[in-house]
């Protein structure tokens, strides 16, 4: 039998456990051999039994979906070329390079700017 109690699993693992016990012993495995299997299946599926103090420790549904939205995001910005803060990544350009953008977006006068007023331009031009 395996070790431990069974007190801490819910009704579910333990209808689980039972489950997929029998289907053990079906396929032909002692008693023992399938009861410890079929609660090393449980817990690395739900990791355990209930354990206390469960509120917050995982993030809510939502809060994944937010997450997964914004770093889907950021990953199709970043693969377009559009570095996370542009402003700050903008300072360390050179003027070719921010005039390249200001005619990539068809920025008038841009050959003409200095390169704090090409930096405006191409966040106005955002």
């Amino acid at each position: 039998m395996p070790r431990g109690s069974k007190d801490k699993y819910t009704a579910e693992q333990k209808r689980k456990a039972e489950h997929i016990e029998e289907s053990y012993e079906h396929k032909g495995l002692s008693k023992e051999e399938a009861e410890a299997r079929a609660w090393a299946t449980v817990n690395k599926q739900s990791g355990g039994g209930e354990r206390s103090g469960g509120s917050g420790r995982r993030k809510p549904a939502q809060a994944k979906s937010e997450a997964r939205k914004e770093s889907s995001r950021r990953a199709a910005a970043s693969r377009e070329g559009h570095p996370r803060d542009s402003t700050a990544s903008r300072e360390k350009q050179t003027v070719e390079s921010l005039r390249k953008d200001a005619s990539a977006k068809k920025i008038p006068g841009r050959s003409s700017m200095r390169k704090q007023a090409l930096i405006e331009a191409l966040r106005k031009a955002e």
